[in-house]
């Protein structure tokens, strides 16, 4: 007797390996379901957050590590990874009392990169 078909339609998981560039919009587009106006949103909204994290992580706050982790989870959302990573090392050098200048410039690049695709990103939509 054959198999009856599936009664809900399969969900691809995300990519063992993140998509290359700063933006993974295969991951982004699964992430909102397909939705690009909602993927212009969200990415609006990254943008603007990214900006008030690293204003504030610049000034080496108390919550400096709970911060960093709300960046680390808002870029994996996104499918920003070289952010979510850049983002995660700081998160554990302030955990670990480490110095973290190093972790702060490289996580700048990163948001810069992760910027300037969005820019693309939203110019094309």
């Amino acid at each position: 007797m054959p198999r009856p078909p599936p009664l809900i339609d399969v969900i691809p998981s995300p990519p063992l390996v993140p998509g290359d560039g700063p933006i993974d919009v295969a991951h982004l587009s699964r992430m909102t379901l397909g939705d690009a106006g909602l993927a212009r949103e969200v990415l609006v909204m990254f943008v603007k957050q990214t900006a008030q994290l690293l204003t504030s992580l610049a000034t080496k706050p108390p919550n400096a590590a709970a911060l960093a982790h709300t960046l680390k989870g808002s870029a994996r959302a996104v499918g920003a990874f070289g952010v979510a990573a850049s983002a995660s090392a700081l998160e554990a050098a302030i955990r670990h009392g480490e110095d973290t200048s190093q972790m702060l410039c490289a996580l700048d690049g990163a948001v810069a990169e992760a910027r300037a695709s969005i820019e693309a990103i939203l110019a094309r939509a």
